[in-house]
């Protein structure tokens, strides 16, 4: 009985179900890899799980986010089922976009690089654990063994259509996405101890390979080294001059601290040499001249790296920032009202909650969901009538999201300490004293389901499925549970019934409002309604059951279930 409660959780059934659905809707030869997976990362929490108890686990050196759960099958599923349903989604138009077989190549190698960068971090945690003493742990170590290596068979079996040198290629290509997203994920637990559990390091680090494999191989095919790699790369065409704009200056900003990093060092080197240091003014001297350079590093890469690039990869001949004001007043009326608009509401919301932080006793919970509604005042009115410049707000934000972590983080002066001050006023509980990640995750919680809409879709509902499960779903959920809740999903959980009901019940009102507001733009909702049903629920019930980072992977599973 007590393997079979440790066996069976909700967070696992619910995890279970969203995959069967996605891999239900996939083409046997994706759906396939995708249940391999599953099991794999199944195997593998379970032997985390078992191990985590012994006072000798190899995996103690990584010292996760208390409270938290492993969630390694939520975090091993999550992007490649999101892939697999942008495939299914471009497989409704094969027949009619000339576009379509090209594009529907590179996403499906897309969903073999995440699922590879899964699978190999999965191998990470076998590889840690193969010295368990534990009987349990060593059976299921065998079985996650075995699962991982029928994966790796039946990736070669898929990619033997290819021919000899393009698949040693694609293979090495591959193999690149994974033994990069072993090295970022040890990274990520090393560096950044408390902040993350297993499964939210992995969706980080496995997205992020993503990301920039992507940009990497975009780069690539626009520097023509030969026809080989352009027959490997083979990237669609058909990318929008805003999705390049952001993508520079994130690549810019990601950069940002190995440039900062290695100037500092040649500073402090260069400090070394001839002479000994003067200890006396050394700690000041050395805060403001290792701001001087995190000031310098980031003009260099906002002035010069981020243009360049997108210069080589779109042909932008202006800097991007020129390009942003030019965009924004080839429609200044709409665009100019939208960002008076924001600024308004965001001054307002801030002015109030950060009073209410430093002198009411409000829990946090509902300080936390408020902020949740704001995302809906501020994000609605730009998804339905500004959507392309929402994607460039989205990434703007993000971007200076990015530099003010690393301005308080470093401590850079003379931002450092009041950054630092005012950002903990809007902590909670999954914040940690290294980073603070509550407005990155509701931000790109948000932004991740627009971005990924760009282009073909036939299902108008995606691009809100961040604003609707974290906006709408999540904070209904959670107000009306913590007010009028009494039946509990569990006996250790906080999460109840009521909550639940009334998050499902309040998304799907919200649905049937957008769809009307939609139509009258010229929308069609080809979705059926107990399709949309089955997604709103599977996203409430995560919602419930998960002790994960709810605002990271929630929209992603509802916008997964939204594409089929």
């Amino acid at each position: 009985m007590a393997s079979s409660s440790a066996l069976v959780t909700g967070e696992r059934l619910v995890v279970f179900l969203f995959t069967a659905r996605v891999a239900v809707a996939a083409p046997a030869h994706l759906a396939a890899p995708l249940a391999l997976l599953a099991a794999a990362a199944l195997a593998v929490e379970l032997a985390v799980d078992r191990s985590a108890s012994a006072p000798s686990s190899p995996l103690r050196r990584f010292r996760t986010r208390p409270g938290a759960s492993s969630g390694i099958l939520l975090g091993a599923t999550t992007l490649p089922c999101v892939i697999l349903a942008r495939l299914i989604q471009l497989l409704r138009i094969l027949p009619t976009d000339p576009d379509g077989p090209q594009e529907f190549a590179y996403l499906e190698m897309q969903y073999w690089a995440v699922s590879i960068s899964c699978l190999s971090v999965l191998a990470l945690f076998l590889w840690h654990l193969r010295q368990s003493a534990n009987n349990g742990v060593s059976k299921t170590l065998k079985c996650g063994s075995l699962i991982v290596v029928l994966y790796v068979m039946t990736l070669l079996f898929s990619l033997l259509k290819t021919d000899g040198g393009l698949l040693m290629a694609k293979n090495g290509y591959l193999l690149v996405h994974g033994v990069t997203a072993v090295i970022l994920m040890k990274h990520i637990l090393e560096k950044f101890p408390s902040c993350s559990s297993f499964g939210e390091a992995l969706l980080v680090s496995s997205g992020l390979v993503l990301y920039f494999g992507d940009m990497l191989a975009h780069t690539l095919s626009k520097m023509e080294f030969s026809a080989s790699s352009e027959a490997l790369i083979h990237t669609p065409g058909t990318r929008s001059e805003i999705a390049i704009v952001i993508q520079g200056i994130l690549l810019g900003l990601f950069l940002l601290p190995l440039l900062y990093k290695c100037s500092l060092q040649v500073w402090v080197y260069c400090q070394t040499l001839g002479k000994e240091r003067i200890q006396a003014v050394e700690k000041q001297a050395e805060k403001r001249i290792g701001s001087v350079v995190f000031y310098v590093s980031l003009f260099v890469v906002l002035l010069i790296l981020v243009p360049s690039w997108t210069h080589l990869v779109q042909g932008i001949e202006v800097h991007p920032f020129v390009w942003v004001l030019n965009y924004m007043f080839t429609n200044p009326h709409e665009r100019l009202a939208l960002c008076a608009y924001w600024i308004c509401v965001i001054f307002v919301s801030i002015k109030k909650f950060y009073v209410i932080s430093k002198r009411s006793k409000t829990e946090r919970i509902l300080l936390r969901k408020y902020y949740h509604l704001v995302a809906v005042l501020i994000f609605s009115p730009a998804v339905i009538f500004q959507p392309a410049f929402l994607d460039l707000a989205f990434g703007a934000a993000f971007a200076v999201f990015l530099i003010l972590e690393m301005i308080r983080v470093w401590e850079v002066y003379p931002l450092g300490h009041t950054v630092h001050q005012f950002m903990n006023a809007f902590t909670d509980h999954r914040d940690s004293e290294v980073l603070i990640i509550s407005h990155f995750s509701l931000l790109l919680g948000c932004a991740l389901p627009k971005w990924m809409s760009s282009g073909f879709n036939d299902r108008p509902l995606a691009p809100f499925a961040g604003i609707l499960s974290l906006g709408i779903g999540d904070t209904m959920a959670s107000m009306i549970g913590y007010k009028y809740g009494v039946l509990r999903w569990s006996k250790t959980g906080k999460k109840t019934i009521e909550g639940t009901a009334a998050g499902i019940t309040s998304v799907l009102a919200a649905c049937s409002i957008l769809v009307s507001l939609l139509a009258s733009s010229g929308y069609i909702l080809s979705q059926h309604w107990l399709s949309l049903s089955i997604a709103v629920t599977l996203s409430l019930l995560l919602e419930a059951y998960t002790t994960q980072l709810d605002n990271a992977f929630i929209p992603l599973v509802f916008y997964s279930l939204l594409c089929l």
